[in-house]
């Protein structure tokens, strides 16, 4: 149950709810519990006078009697040393489940939080294109805000949310970000590149769904009207009154390097940077989401294929980069370790591609308490090799339950890494 408390009262450990939405404020999430007088500071300076809080959720506030104890007890290495081991062990543990529980359930709640703003961009296009244009600006300023310049960034394994259509977008748009971080795109190419993202495949909202998915048995005359799908996102986006840069990645989202693109078949000197990075991103999720679950690969053998097929089709500069952000083994992909255990990939870290996060499967451990092991921390682990689900055995293929659609968003890693410390 909530109630509203004064901002002048705020303190540490409260557990507050910011009803303005997620485009209304610099914060992760709209929920969450102050943990820093640098969020009471920022509250103050948003101008509101009053904010919803959940007492039920958050830390108690210290009485004077515990306050006078704590002060007249040992410190806590000492306190930590009459711990037996075994505790001491268990406590840890518990610090690393309740960390990694809280960084994924923050990537969750923000990437469902944007794919609801998506979904609304859509509800609005055709009565309100300007308004729908003005939602999608501040969605993407949002997710650059939600990148913080100075950490480092990576790529986590999310279940998703919203349908088919705002998952893919969110897919392109947070790879995209991070490729243009990569590339150190100017903040002004980096917004064009977040909204031209979001929108590339606006033009397929007033299409048949038939036609929606490129489809190999399509007939001459079915591809024209795919195709379609570049003019009436142009269209879309005029009405929109989105900025010439990303109006330029809708018209060029489908063009390649070597001329075999469409609708104006233009040659790699003539796509713009932010069409090329789009272009790359929303092939491969394309291959690891496609209409028909059958024809899914994994994220490794999609990332294999964009680099055996597609060098002469895309900007090796920017497909370069692309492997450099996902990784060589990226979220979602089923492997197998060097002491033969199976796990999946959760996280990658851009600046190690071999060394992700993965999930192991323990059948000693229930799978709600597994620990995420980061590889760059574990010497003597590594992956062996990278596995399509037919050939993990079904209890590791059950416990990892890798999902039916891969989803991701973008995390920093400094703070979530020195929180979880984790080793095999």
């Amino acid at each position: 149950m909530s109630c509203t408390v004064a901002v002048d009262e705020l303190s540490l450990g409260m557990y507050i709810h910011l009803d303005g939405g997620w485009l209304s404020h610099p914060f992760p999430l709209s929920s969450f519990r102050i943990s820093s007088p640098e969020q009471i500071a920022t509250l103050r300076g948003l101008g509101l006078s009053h904010v919803r809080w959940v007492p039920e959720e958050s830390d108690p506030p210290p009485s004077p009697a515990s306050a006078d104890a704590a002060a007249a007890t040992p410190g806590v290495a000492a306190v930590a040393a009459a711990v037996p081991a075994e505790e001491q062990a268990a406590q840890h543990r518990r610090r690393q489940l309740a960390a990694q529980r809280e960084a994924l359930l923050r990537c969750e709640r923000q990437f469902c939080e944007a794919a609801q703003v998506f979904g609304e961009v859509g509800g609005a296009l055709a009565a309100r294109p300007r308004h729908a244009g003005r939602t999608t600006e501040a969605l993407a300023r949002a997710m650059l805000d939600k990148m913080p310049g100075s950490d480092e960034m990576g790529i986590r394994l999310v279940s998703g949310g919203g349908d088919r259509a705002a998952s893919h977008a969110l897919n392109v748009s947070v790879v995209a970000l991070l490729i243009g971080r990569a590339l150190g795109l100017a903040e002004e190419d980096m917004l064009d590149l977040g909204v031209g993202a979001l929108m590339h495949d606006i033009g397929k909202l007033d299409m048949a769904d038939r036609y929606r998915h490129a489809d190999e048995r399509f007939t001459p005359a079915e591809w024209a009207v795919y195709r379609e799908h570049v003019a009436r996102g142009v269209v879309h986006g005029r009405r929109m009154a989105l900025a010439p840069g990303a109006q330029a990645v809708l018209a060029q989202h489908h063009e390649h390097a070597d001329g075999s693109g469409f609708p104006q078949h233009l040659a790699a000197e003539r796509i713009c940077m932010a069409a090329r990075i789009v272009a790359i991103i929303d092939r491969y999720d394309t291959l690891c989401n496609p209409a028909t679950r059958t024809a899914a690969l994994t994220p490794h053998e999609a990332v294999a294929t964009l680099f055996a097929q597609g060098r002469a089709r895309f900007d090796p500069t920017v497909l370069n980069a692309f492997i450099r952000v996902v990784g060589v083994y990226p979220a979602g992909s089923l492997v197998q370790l060097t002491d033969d255990r199976h796990a999946m990939v959760v996280g990658v870290n851009s600046s190690r591609p071999l060394k992700p996060r993965v999930l192991v499967h323990d059948p000693q451990v229930p799978r709600n308490e597994a620990l995420i092991i980061n590889l760059e921390r574990a010497a003597d682990l590594g992956i062996r090799r990278s596995l399509p689900a037919a050939k993990v055995p079904v209890a590791a293929l059950t416990y990892l339950d890798p999902r039916p659609r891969v989803s991701y968003y973008f995390e920093p890693l400094p703070r979530e890494l020195q929180a979880e410390e984790l080793a095999a």
